[in-house]
């Protein structure tokens, strides 16, 4: 199951390095910034160490997608840095404009349930407090695409 979702991020990046993000999609990824494939400048490892969120939203740069991971160049206060992302560093994947999440558990955590099975996210997405929470919609892959 984690293999299956970290393809449909796979698929999800590489139309987004073709076409660019549709409307008002972005990302939150967070991804484990002790993986020994995942690639960062020092100072961001310093600074995250153990796990770091990044956001693709208005400028991003080099998006490289690749079969184990992805490259990608952001802007961290006017100094842009390229970090490589291995798809089973990701912890979060998370589309708050749509309410679409997945949260990647590794059997370390101890997770409630079956450890193998990514859980949907919906609570990463922040609504505020006092406004009923809509379910969450199913997202088909057609709605990343032109």
């Amino acid at each position: 199951m984690h293999t299956a979702m970290r393809g449909l991020i796979r698929t999800v990046l590489l139309d987004i390095a073709d076409n660019g993000l549709p409307g008002n999609h972005h990302f939150f990824i967070t991804f484990d910034t002790d993986h020994p494939d995942a690639e960062l400048a020092d100072w961001l490892s310093d600074r995250y160490p153990g796990e770091m969120t990044v956001v693709m939203q208005h400028w991003f740069d080099n998006l490289d997608v690749g079969d184990d991971g992805f490259a990608i160049t952001l802007n961290f206060g006017d100094a842009p840095e390229t970090l490589y992302i291995p798809y089973n560093a990701i912890k979060t994947f998370v589309d708050p404009s749509v309410e679409f999440g997945l949260r990647f558990e590794s059997a370390d955590q101890e997770p409630e349930g079956d450890a193998s099975v990514p859980t949907p996210v919906k609570e990463l997405v922040n609504t505020p407090q006092d406004t009923p929470k809509p379910d969450a919609d199913v997202v088909s892959l057609d709605s990343f695409r032109k």
